[in-house]
């Protein structure tokens, strides 16, 4: 099996000059008394004690050991530092607070039958916080120190990996923002950057055990056409929450998203890419467009579905096309894979369209291929030809 390795990266960039430059420093005590985990043997995924069991997670925060805290000051990156303490002070004036700098990411580490964890694509992860970063004018950690406070973070917590077996991983979550004070708009002068992680299970109950139904979103848009919805800042999931809350209390636990210009092309659901499958003419669909977060799950699924010989679009898709899918799947990181059995459009006078993908409660034979395939991928069961998994140590 090929694994990608963090040591190696790491041994790589010592040697080398980096597109980021700054080398990764050895995590230090942090005020919180925490011993460094590089000092200790790694431990056990598994072995950490919840409040319910493994296969039972479901998708929500839970109390770890520790997180992971970079703070940039003074024009540099400080310390790696672990930390016990959940809570944080933070100046009354952070631009994070006033004018929203603030990005995150989302990806997971999974237990593999031999006990050791491995991270699915952070790499890819560190390019898109950059892209984030970029567009609204905050400064990136280096990735070398990305890629280090991902590890140090699953390391110092890899008892709450969920055991090899249990169908959950530990949800890593990289967050960045404007810690320092300003009043009038402009960027901070500080930053800093967390790295939490929270064992879970699926996003959905259900996962894919069950399709869920969907709810066209058309009274509300989830970004602007030459705005930010292309990058994972946070001001973006805030946008949704009246209209995801709203789609729950009509019953549907996804609402999907039209082009916010001419409400005619499908976009994204709330939190995950749109994909849609067409067996017949062996096509793997997925909107292309300015204001989608291009997501690594359903980047990773566009190679496995090429490898199964399907063509891969990424191009509009009306909203009509809708009826010639036989497969719809909302993909992304918290959800992996989920499968969405239709899709309901009211109209101004609540009547009711509504779409319908394959046999009624019946997964598709197209997305159990392709779930399967990447599941197996990240839980080493089968060859990770492309490099994917980095390996914790």
């Amino acid at each position: 099996m090929k694994i990608s390795s963090l040591a190696l990266l790491w041994a790589v960039t010592a040697t080398t000059t980096s597109a980021f430059s700054v080398l990764p420093q050895s995590p230090r005590w942090s005020s919180s008394q925490l011993s460094m985990s590089a000092q200790t043997a790694l431990g056990k995924p598994g072995t950490a004690t919840v409040d319910v069991p493994w296969e039972e997670l479901g998708f929500e925060f839970r109390a770890t050991k520790s997180h992971v805290r970079v703070t940039y000051k003074d024009g540099e990156w400080g310390p790696t530092e672990l930390v016990a303490d959940p809570y944080f002070n933070i100046h009354i004036g952070a631009t994070s607070l006033h004018y929203g700098q603030s990005c995150f990411e989302g990806l997971k580490a999974f237990a593999h039958e031999d006990d050791s964890v491995h991270i699915f694509r952070p790499d890819e992860n560190a390019k898109r916080m950059k892209s984030s970063c970029d567009r609204t004018l905050m400064e990136m950690i280096p990735k070398d120190r990305f890629l280090e406070a991902v590890n140090e973070a699953v390391r110092d917590n890899i008892e709450y990996v969920p055991p090899y077996g249990s169908g959950g991983a530990l949800y890593i979550r990289p967050l960045l923002f404007g810690s320092g004070p300003r009043i009038g708009l402009q960027p901070a002068d500080e930053y800093t950057f967390i790295c939490l992680v929270i064992p879970v299970g699926d996003y959905y109950k259900g996962g894919l055990a069950a399709p869920v139904d969907g709810m066209i979103i058309e009274d509300f848009d989830r970004a602007a056409p030459q705005g930010v919805g292309a990058v994972k800042v946070a001001g973006n999931y805030a946008a949704d929450l009246l209209p995801n809350m709203r789609c729950k209390a009509k019953g549907f636990p996804i609402g999907l998203y039209l082009d916010a210009k001419t409400q005619t092309t499908v976009e994204e659901f709330s939190t995950s890419n749109f994909v849609g499958i067409d067996n017949e003419n062996k096509k793997f669909v997925t909107p292309m467009s300015p204001s989608v977060l291009p997501s690594i799950t359903n980047k990773s699924l566009m190679t496995l579905a090429a490898d199964e010989g399907l063509t891969v679009e990424a191009r509009d898709v009306p909203v009509d096309e809708l009826q010639s899918f036989d497969e719809v799947l909302a993909v992304g990181t918290a959800v992996v894979v989920t499968p969405v059995g239709s899709i309901t459009r009211f109209d101004a006078e609540g009547n009711e369209k509504k779409y319908e993908f394959g046999e009624s409660g019946e997964i598709g034979p197209t997305t159990r291929r392709l779930y399967d395939k990447v599941r197996a991928i990240q839980n080493g069961e089968e060859e990770d030809k492309y490099g994917w998994n980095f390996k914790v140590y």
